[in-house]
Parts: C-alpha cells; sequence; structure tokens
C-alpha cells in the first residue's frame, strides 16, 4: 500500500508540474521553462529523488543543456532527524550503549542530509571525532524509490523515440550502485583511509582518521578535523592563506588523485572541503568516489596534452586505442568534428578555456560517432567541473592549463619512458618468475606428444560422424513421412 500512495504522489507532481511536456510527441511546441519544472518536481519529490537529479546533472553526454544545468543548481537540504532517534541509531549500530563509547556527544547534528547526519563526540581518552549516523529506514526508502524509478525509465524508454539512447535504466541502475555504497558506512570508511593512505605526509591534502572499532554498516567514528569552510574567502584572507594559491593547490590536488592514484573523491563541492589555518585542504565525506583503470588515465593524459597541441588526429586516435571508436568509423571525419567543435574555443586565451566544459565537448562529440563514454569518465568530469568552478572562485586569473600541463607531461613521460618500462618490470616480474620456468617443459611435452600430426586424422573423424548423423536423421525424417502418409490414406 506504501508503494502505490507513493506512486500515485510522483504521478501527481508528475501532472503537477507538467512533466509530460518532456517527452516530444506532448510537448506542443518550444518549453522554455521545462528544466526549472523538473528541477521543482525533483525537490517537491524529497531527498532521494534530489540525489537522482544530481546525478542526472553529471551526464551531459545524454542531456540537454539547458536540463543539465538546471539540475546542478539540486541542492540536498533535509531537515535533521530527532536526536534521540539518532542516539539510538548509534547505540544499535555500535552494539553498546553511548556512555560506554563516549565521554560526551553533542546530540545537535552539526550536518545533515538524506542518507545520514553528522554528530561531534569525545571518545573515552579525550579524542574528539564526528560520527555519522544513518537515519532510520533509510533502506527501505531507497529500495522503493529506486524501484519507482526503474519503472518511470521504463515508461521514458516506451513514450519517447529517443529515451533508449538516453539509457535511462542504465543512468537508475548507476545510481542505485551509488546510493548502495552511501549506505554502507564500512565502504565509505575504507574509502577514506585509502585517499589518506595515498596522502600520507602530504603538505597538500588532509583527510580525516578512522576509528575501526567503532564502525559498522550503519555508524562510522571518524577524527574530527577543524577547518574553515573553502567557500568562505574573506575569512580564509584574513587568516593570511594565499588565495591564488590555494587555488594551484586544489588543481594539483585533483591531478594527483586521478594521474597518480587512479582514485578521487568524486563528490568535491564546496560543502565537503575545509582549509586548515596552515593553508592544507581537508577532505570530508567519501561516500562517492570514482576509480580510473590505466587505460583510463593514458585516455585522458593523452587527450588533455593533443588538444592544447591542437593535435586532433591525436585525439581520434587515443579513442580508437581505447576500444571505445565502433569498427568502420572514418577517423578522419572523426578528427575533423573534433576540430569543428574545439577550434572556436582554442581563439580565446587559455585562461578563459574551462578544462571541464572542454572534456565535456569531447563526450558529445563522441557521441555522435556512436562513443559509450564510460560511467567513470562522467564522474570525472562533473567532479573536473566542480574543482575548475572552485578553483575560479578563489582565484578568477586562475590559468588551470598552465597549472596542469607539467604534471601531465610529467605523468606522460614516467609512463612512456624509462621510468615507465622500470616500473612495468618491476610490477610484472613476480608472474614473469611463476610464468616462464614451466614454459620449456610444456614445450617439451607438446613435442613428445606430437599433437600436431594426429590433429587432421581427428578432424576426418569427426566429419565422418556427422555425416553418418545426418544420413541417420534423413532416415528417420523419411519413415515418419511415409508412416505420416499411410495413416491419412489407409
Amino acid at each position: 500500500m506504501a508503494a502505490l500512495l507513493r506512486l500515485a504522489r510522483i504521478l501527481w507532481t508528475g501532472l503537477r508540474f507538467r512533466l509530460y511536456r518532456l517527452v516530444p510527441r506532448f510537448a506542443g511546441g518550444p518549453d522554455h521553462t521545462r528544466a526549472v519544472r523538473l528541477r521543482e518536481a525533483l525537490e517537491a519529490l524529497g531527498p532521494i529523488f534530489v540525489k537522482f537529479g544530481q546525478l542526472l546533472s553529471t551526464r551531459r553526454d545524454l542531456l540537454p543543456a539547458d536540463i543539465a544545468e538546471e539540475l546542478a543548481k539540486l541542492q540536498d537540504q533535509v531537515p535533521p532527524f530527532p536526536s534521540d532517534q539518532a542516539m539510538a541509531e548509534i547505540e544499535k549500530g555500535l552494539g553498546r550503549r553511548i556512555r560506554d563509547v563516549f565521554a560526551g556527544i553533542e546530540h545537535k547534528p552539526v550536518a545533515s542530509a538524506s542518507v545520514a547526519q553528522v554528530h561531534f563526540a569525545t571518545l573515552m581518552d579525550g579524542t574528539e571525532v564526528a560520527v555519522k549516523v544513518l537515519r532510520p529506514g533509510v533502506e527501505q526508502t531507497v529500495a522503493r524509490d529506486v524501484l519507482l524509478l526503474g519503472t518511470a525509465a521504463g515508461l521514458v524508454e516506451w513514450l519517447w523515440s529517443s529515451g533508449r539512447r538516453l539509457k535511462p535504466r542504465e543512468v537508475v541502475a548507476e545510481y542505485a550502485h551509488h546510493l548502495e555504497e552511501e549506505l554502507d558506512l564500512v565502504c565509505e570508511a575504507a574509502n577514506a583511509s585509502l585517499l589518506r593512505r595515498n596522502f600520507e605526509n602530504s603538505s597538500l591534502l588532509a583527510v580525516p582518521a578512522v576509528h575501526w572499532e567503532f564502525c559498522s554498516r550503519r555508524v562510522m567514528v571518524m577524527e574530527r578535523m577543524l577547518g574553515t569552510p573553502v567557500s568562505q574567502v574573506a575569512v580564509l584572507r584574513a587568516k593570511g592563506i594565499d588565495i591564488p594559491r590555494l587555488a594551484r593547490t586544489g588543481v594539483e590536488i585533483f591531478f594527483t588523485q586521478v594521474f597518480r592514484d587512479g582514485f578521487f573523491h568524486a563528490d568535491m563541492h564546496p560543502g565537503n572541503i575545509l582549509v586548515s589555518d596552515d593553508g592544507k585542504y581537508i577532505a570530508l565525506d567519501f561516500g562517492i568516489m570514482g576509480t580510473l583503470s590505466e587505460v583510463d588515465k593514458s585516455y585522458l593524459a593523452q587527450n588533455f596534452l593533443a588538444f592544447f597541441n591542437r593535435d586532433y588526429r591525436r585525439v581520434a586516435q587515443a579513442h580508437l586505442d581505447a576500444g571505445w571508436v565502433p569498427a568502420g568509423t572514418r577517423l578522419d571525419d572523426f578528427e575533423t568534428a573534433l576540430r569543428s567543435v574545439c577550434e572556436p574555443v582554442f581563439a580565446r586565451p587559455l585562461k578563459e578555456i574551462y578544462f571541464g566544459k572542454l572534456l565535456l565537448r569531447l563526450f558529445q562529440t563522441s557521441h555522435r560517432f556512436n562513443v559509450e563514454i564510460q560511467p567513470q569518465l562522467m564522474m570525472l568530469q562533473k567532479t573536473l567541473l566542480n574543482i575548475e568552478s572552485l578553483g575560479r572562485e578563489l582565484d578568477p586569473d586562475l590559468d588551470l592549463w598552465q597549472t596542469a600541463k607539467p604534471f601531465l607531461e610529467r605523468w606522460m613521460s614516467e609512463q612512456i619512458g624509462w621510468r615507465g618500462l622500470l616500473r612495468t618490470l618491476r610490477r610484472e616480474a613476480p608472474y614473469w618468475a611463476q610464468t616462464l620456468p614451466p614454459i620449456p617443459r610444456l614445450l617439451y611435452r607438446l613435442r613428445a606428444e606430437d599433437w600436431m600430426r594426429e590433429l587432421p586424422t581427428a578432424l576426418e573423424r569427426i566429419a565422418e560422424q556427422d555425416r553418418r548423423r545426418n544420413e541417420l536423421l534423413a532416415a528417420l525424417l523419411f519413415l515418419s513421412a511415409a508412416a505420416l502418409l499411410i495413416l491419412v490414406f489407409a
């Protein structure tokens, strides 16, 4: 019954905001307010749909530009749930009483979102910590809404001729995957631990330590971090923070995560970033992380460098090498399309070129050639837009390319040059040590068995068996037909 009521509410909201006009056959002419109405409808439906809209805003390779821009304005603003419920959930998650774990805990949450909220606390030894706890019953709410979203995705494919191109079912599946990770705080704690290990002893980024003895699927306890929100530029400047340097550091952190580690924070909006008094970034909220393979990293580095060198042939070739261009695609046509999109961009000064928008143009052009863009790259593009926007809010004169280019060139040199060869040899040596010794024995065995000489005979035997089987089936078919005729005419 609850699911039916929820479905009825969704349908009523769709009618109320005239979302049926998003379907071309029902649009009835130009619709200049469709994006605003969609955003308002998602906000009316609640936090789970808001988060879905936030994810949709990253799929700019699939959505019209006006809808993607409007959905990017969605904010996950949810009132906190009662403190007594929060304390009960913490005790349930930890399997022990609050007073046996904490010397004190603040009942008023410091942050609240659709999935969880955070309380400050102090451990028995005096360590100050932050306690993240899931909302009561959030798993059931998420499962119900994701099921309804899947139904809606099927309707989009059925009602809209372009619905299949937008891949609504895949988008919902991707959303469900991200939510599943966010609903397991042990997974988030593991993400935080890996990111902290990657930046251990770093002067650029601080990541809170996880107190694993106090973590479960529904509760996560981590080090309390003190800092100023990165959006409070005036306060940072008053503290003597070098703002232009801070902007450049943010870019360096991003490219270090992407190209050195292949593991990056994929939700780097200003609400998740603090700055310490010594100018170091502090990362918070590790529910959504992105990963990149060596192929992904090579693809991105080659594309970035080739774009800014205006080597569009190399960009097209990078797509081909990554295996994302369908067979039969003309490389020169792809190169021409890329040039027509990007040359107008490079007519402007480099500091006015937005890296994230350039990557988006690449994805949109690739889509015209039926290139499948991987979800992790769309997540990267969204994160890059966030980083770039933040960097230019801090320093309007930030030249992202001049900051990133040395890093990319050094990374490419390490991958392709002699350093890359040595690293590959070190990585592969243990496998070679296991694989190479048996090879002479295997070759000797093959030679001794002389199996290649017997292969033609074996093939002839199989062919003869197939011929006899076919003859037998033909005879049976003939006899069956004769018997049928006798029965009919007898």
